[in-house]
């Protein structure tokens, strides 16, 4: 029971230097059976040891239960952590390297639903090769693909520990909650059409987590556009994005340039790896979003 002792905060570290421990243990030769996002049950006569990801959040969460070294191919972009980077590229957005993944041996290929084509799964599959489809609505999704990913790798002691780590992050952040008055909170992930994500996304979740509202959560679709116009009237309290800029400075400055009162608003910057990658780093994320409300909340004091 010594996990404790360690303070929620602190879990990651840990948890992570004791997956590294457990990556390196015997894998078991038993089967799997696991039913993905689509409600298919994946079998596999035993764990996966040549793994391929089609998105760079699965290349991390297989990372993140420690089953680095069962990667065989990955997602274009696929970054995270560095030691990604070095592995074979099989596919990107519209792009998929049946043939090679093939030549990888690949026993399982993980997908994203909503981010692999469905032509594309069908493709592989007709190939073959079996396809997880992960998918995650909510934060408690992402604590639900560690588990799955864990166990179809054969690392479920490593993802045990990892999972354990971010439930006690979520529940930190969850149980602190604000008070205070809710922030009006306008979130952009492009800036050419200018869009947004409704309540119904994982980026909205977060909001919530801090106390804020969303103030186009109820706009259809999932990413609507919106006009300066529809802006204006939503009063938001805040500008949080980052998909549209590499930097901070280049973020801000692009709100700067708009016509008041929008360019008077505050405007913070959010990595787009923290904020849009479904993986256990987006807590990191929540953080920073928290304390930018909590900001917001301090000047009206």
């Amino acid at each position: 029971m010594m996990f404790l002792l360690i303070p929620a905060f602190r879990w990651m570290a840990v948890a992570m230097a004791l997956v590294a421990v457990f990556a390196g243990t015997t894998v078991s030769a038993q089967p799997v059976e696991i039913s993905d996002a689509r409600g298919i049950t994946v079998r596999l006569q035993q764990p996966a040891r040549h793994i391929i990801t089609l998105a760079p959040n699965l290349t991390e969460l297989v990372y993140s239960v420690g089953a680095g070294e069962r990667l065989a191919g990955v997602a274009r972009y696929s970054d995270y952590p560095p030691e990604a980077r070095s592995l074979p590229v099989v596919s990107d957005a519209v792009q998929f390297d049946v043939e090679r993944m093939l030549a990888l041996r690949a026993d399982l290929v993980l997908a994203w639903q909503g981010g692999t084509p469905p032509e594309a799964i069908a493709r592989i599959e007709r190939a073959g090769l079996k396809v997880f489809v992960a998918g995650a609505a909510g934060l408690d999704d992402i604590a639900r693909n560690m588990t799955a990913i864990a166990q179809l790798a054969g690392t479920a002691a490593a993802g045990s520990i990892a999972r354990a780590a971010f439930d006690a992050d979520l529940r930190l952040l969850r149980g602190r909650r604000s008070a205070g008055a809710p922030v009006r909170v306008f979130y952009e992930i492009w800036g050419r059409p200018l869009m947004t994500v409704n309540n119904a996304h994982l980026i909205s979740e977060i909001i919530g987590l801090c106390g804020g509202i969303n103030v186009f959560g109820d706009q259809r679709p999932l990413t609507p556009e919106i006009s300066l116009e529809a802006l204006l009237a939503a009063r938001p309290d805040i500008v949080l994005g980052g998909g549209s800029a590499d930097t901070p400075a280049a973020f801000a400055a692009r709100w700067a340039a708009l016509p008041p009162p929008l360019s008077a608003l505050p405007v913070r910057y959010l990595s787009p790896d923290l904020m849009q990658r479904p993986t256990p780093r987006i807590l990191e994320g929540a953080r920073q979003v928290c304390a930018y409300l909590d900001g917001v909340r301090s000047l009206r004091h």
